[in-house]
């Protein structure tokens, strides 16, 4: 039992760590694709207006 906490904390750290890493990288790239003009967004960014655009 007194190696329990090292190993919850191995977990904890293990599983946490690249979490919440990826949900940092997620958010900044949502901010930063925003910043791109309208005529560089690449197809699998497209916005509903840029389907509307495609339809007309």
């Amino acid at each position: 039992m007194s190696h329990l906490g090292y190993l919850v904390a191995g977990w904890a750290i293990g599983i946490g760590v690249p979490f919440i890493y990826a949900i940092l990288v997620l958010r900044r790239g949502r901010k930063l694709s925003e910043k791109v003009p309208f005529a560089r967004q690449r197809w699998i960014s497209s916005s509903e207006d840029q389907a509307r655009i495609k339809d007309e």
